[in-house]
């Protein structure tokens, strides 16, 4: 494994332990939220949490694949990345 995919593949792991943290603090301010904003916050909750799993799948295949297979991988895990860091900034902002 190349020290470039290593510290790739690290990155990546920060990012989904970042993303778990993200979504503890929305579940906490959840709880403490009026009936109302509640069901908003289970809706994002869910929605992050959904592309936090499609992403964290794309680091395990990422994980396993080959030297070959790594660099086509790593497109798709690229974009499964944006995906989670857009859903969260969203939410950020939706319930600062």
């Amino acid at each position: 494994m190349t020290d470039k995919r290593k510290a790739y593949e690290e990155k990546l792991d920060a990012l989904l332990k970042e993303g778990n943290a993200e979504i503890a603090l929305l579940k906490a301010k959840a709880e403490n939220a009026k009936a109302d904003l509640k069901v908003e916050y289970a809706t994002r909750i869910n929605t992050l949490q959904n592309k936090r799993d499609i992403a964290k799948a794309k680091l395990h295949e990422l994980k396993g694949a080959g030297d070959e297979a790594w660099e086509d991988l790593k497109t798709g895990a690229e974009k499964a990345w944006a995906e989670v860091k857009t859903a969260f900034h969203d939410a950020g902002e939706k319930f600062k």
